[in-house]
């Protein structure tokens, strides 16, 4: 009988044994066959990073580029107070322009957060016959990345630059037809491959 229970016994001590351990591997470790977990959320931000990006000026939104579609984080344009309505337009744009070509900050670039708009680019009000509402980019929009595009023509269309129908009468320095574009959902969908749609619109 004693040799029965021991042998019993000692079947049983490796059973138990790899219960106990397989629930502690289960309790305390992480599976490691896809790397570290990442420190941010994919297009995330944090509150205090937000605070800091749009805490000076005239709260705005501009959309950058993130995991292939177009996402909006908070940023701020200095206009100053009595500015008429006509060149507070340019004045917004022209912020809002510079905005978009700043290097994200680095609590962004960890959440995936781009810009395809380079530095450098100026916009202009009307000029001539322009409509009121037109702005001239010193880069024609044909010439723009199709993302660079929808970075500005969904950024605008968001914005005291656009007319009230949210649509955005762009040109460039040329004498190149002025076209009205629209930011649509397949346009902020995928940035890179849909070109906003526009319509020709009346200009010099």
């Amino acid at each position: 009988m004693t040799v029965r229970r021991g042998v019993l016994l000692g079947l049983a001590l490796p059973v138990l044994a790899a219960v106990l351990t397989g629930c502690g591997i289960r309790a305390t470790q992480v599976p490691t066959d896809f790397g570290p977990a990442p420190s941010l959320v994919p297009c995330a931000l944090s509150g205090a990073d937000i605070t800091t990006q749009s805490s000076r000026g005239v709260p705005v939104q501009v959309f950058l580029l993130c995991s292939s579609t177009l996402v909006t984080v908070d940023r701020s344009v200095r206009i100053p107070d009595g500015t008429a309505e006509a060149e507070r337009r340019v004045l917004v744009a022209q912020g809002l322009l510079d905005e978009l070509a700043e290097t994200p900050s680095a609590v962004e670039q960890q959440a995936g957060y781009t810009t395809a708009v380079r530095g450098g680019m100026t916009v202009s009000g009307p000029r001539g016959k322009d409509p009121d509402d037109t702005l001239r980019l010193s880069t024609p929009p044909q010439d723009l990345t199709p993302s660079a595009l929808a970075q500005i023509v969904c950024t605008f269309s968001d914005s005291a630059a656009a007319q009230d129908d949210g649509s955005v009468l762009l040109g460039g320095p040329d004498t190149v037809r002025l076209r009205r574009y629209e930011c649509t959902p397949e346009v902020r969908a995928s940035p890179a491959a849909t070109t906003p749609p526009s319509t020709e619109a009346n200009g010099t």
